[in-house]
């Protein structure tokens, strides 16, 4: 299991779904998971410190685990089929632990609440997770530090096209004003 955290939650503005992005803790990949709007809002909310005037689903099972003396361990996502991710609550009390089939954005948004780690299969991470390209800047930038020029061919279609456009060899005419 590899242990990640969450890193930031982003919305499509022309689809306003919400997708949160978990980190790999000791390494550089990414997991992004869709996740529903009010998930996306007890996640950020409680990311800003933005507190509730009454408590909010993820709140009351967090003091529902609390009074009754259970503990989150961890939250594991364990699966991914049909493009649906799979997550299950670690939670031990005394000596038994119990596992608790959950969507991983109700995990998620408990697992920040009581400060447990949050794990995510190998091979879930193996299929789903993307390392970020490293930006175009930061290589053109380390490139001419080291005395190096990389050629930038992502633009060859465009450069192509406007060297292409027929524009023709006259100037327009220009009509006199009336």
């Amino acid at each position: 299991m590899i242990e990640v955290t969450v890193d930031r939650i982003q919305v499509n503005l022309v689809s306003q779904s919400r997708v949160v992005i978990l980190r790999e803790t000791n390494g550089n990949r990414f997991l992004p998971i869709w996740i529903g709007q009010f998930e996306a809002e007890a996640i950020a909310m409680f990311l800003q410190e933005v507190e509730a005037v009454r408590p909010m689903t993820h709140d009351l099972l967090k003091n529902l685990l609390q009074g009754l003396g259970a503990v989150l361990e961890r939250v594991e996502i364990h699966d991914l089929r049909d493009d649906v991710f799979y997550a299950r609550l670690m939670v031990r009390k005394g000596e038994t632990q119990i596992e608790v089939d959950s969507r991983p954005s109700d995990a998620i948004a408990l697992a920040i609440r009581v400060h447990a780690p949050i794990f995510i299969a190998e091979a879930v991470m193996d299929r789903a997770g993307t390392i970020p390209e490293t930006d175009i800047r930061e290589k053109r930038e380390a490139s001419a530090d080291a005395g190096e020029e990389i050629p930038d061919d992502r633009l060859d279609v465009f450069k192509d096209f406007i060297q292409h456009l027929d524009m023709g060899d006259e100037p327009p005419e220009k009509k006199p004003k009336s």
